[in-house]
């Protein structure tokens, strides 16, 4: 079963992913949403969204947007890089990105729609192997669909893909609205496994420890990999957990070292909220973690983020070493 980092905006950065692989890694990983029409244009951060280390032969590019042209020029851009294939994202529904009609609506907008835009992007991708480069992988990652989604036409949805060229299929299997306190629906991804026998189908979805990992693979054995999103930031070292082979862990110097790459690996403009975001999930490792997010989601620079791990530790030793 292999295990997969997912895709998080502002998450799935390189300096992310350093921390990932200090405890052994994972058999792939997932780049947070890369706009294609800003991609194509090429605007003064986006060689930021391109770092693929530190392994980027495990790199898979996952591209939105809400324009066919775009997503299949941009797959070919993406083509000509490292990494394992290019992954199209259908289940983003933040409505900041669904209202667009990227995410999710590619599962909600006319059938023929969606088919032709899949259908060039990976003609775009097959053309850019002609030059003797390895053709990459082509993926979706999507969910059940809007509330009103049915059985046959989530699986007709599904059918279109694979027909269209689609090599591997990543649900999580919640609808459009449904949030995370609502269970996701394993059994969609055991069906979808079982009926998609051609091509792999990972598992998204409520994996957050060994036992939570255990339960998912019970309820869908057939699924080929398990993907995790924000467990993974607030434990890195997560899939070395489930694999059994979790070491000692020196939290501060993990939360230190990240700051120092996110530094390396992103622009001066994404440090705040870059920093925000990985310790809104890894304060909760701590003893008094609700205070210890609260001073890390107010610190104004690295600096100041650097100061109050250090005051934290200081006045809480015995969450240094996990």
């Amino acid at each position: 079963m292999k295990l997969i980092l997912a895709p998080m905006a502002t998450l799935s950065h390189e300096a992310f992913r350093r921390a990932v692989a200090r405890f052994g890694g994972c058999d792939e990983y997932f780049t947070e949403m890369i706009n294609a029409s800003s991609l194509l244009n090429m605007g003064p951060w986006e060689h930021f969204y391109l770092m693929s280390g530190p392994e980027p032969d495990k790199i898979v590019w996952q591209l939105t947007g809400n324009k066919a042209e775009a997503m299949a020029e941009a797959a070919a851009f993406l083509s000509r890089r490292e990494g394992i294939g290019i992954d199209l994202n259908m289940g983003c529904s933040a409505p900041q990105i669904a209202n667009t009609g990227a995410g999710i609506s590619w599962m909600t907008k006319p059938i023929a729609e969606t088919e032709a835009m899949v259908r060039g992007v990976k003609s775009a991708i097959a053309n850019a192997a002609k030059d003797g480069r390895q053709e990459k992988r082509l993926s979706v990652k999507l969910r059940l669909g809007a509330e009103d989604f049915t059985d046959e036409g989530f699986f007709s949805f599904c059918d279109m893909l694979i027909k269209e060229g689609v090599e591997l299929l990543t649900l999580h299997p919640r609808t459009k609205k449904e949030k995370y306190r609502t269970k996701p629906r394993y059994s969609y991804v055991e069906n979808l496994a079982l009926r998609c026998k051609d091509i792999p189908v990972y598992l998204n979805g409520a994996v957050s420890d060994r036992a939570s990992y255990e339960l998912a693979v019970q309820a869908a054995p057939h699924a080929s990999g398990v993907m995790i999103a924000r467990a993974a930031a607030q434990k890195p070292w997560i899939f070395s957990e489930i694999l059994g082979t979790k070491t000692e862990i020196n939290r501060e110097e993990l939360a230190l070292q990240f700051i120092d790459d996110v530094e390396e690996c992103q622009p001066p403009e994404f440090y705040k909220t870059r920093l925000q975001r990985f310790f809104a999930y890894y304060c909760d490792n701590f003893s008094f973690g609700h205070w210890f997010k609260t001073q890390m989601l107010n610190a104004s620079s690295p600096k100041e983020s650097r100061e109050r791990i250090k005051e934290y530790f200081e006045k809480c030793p015995q969450d240094r070493m996990g």
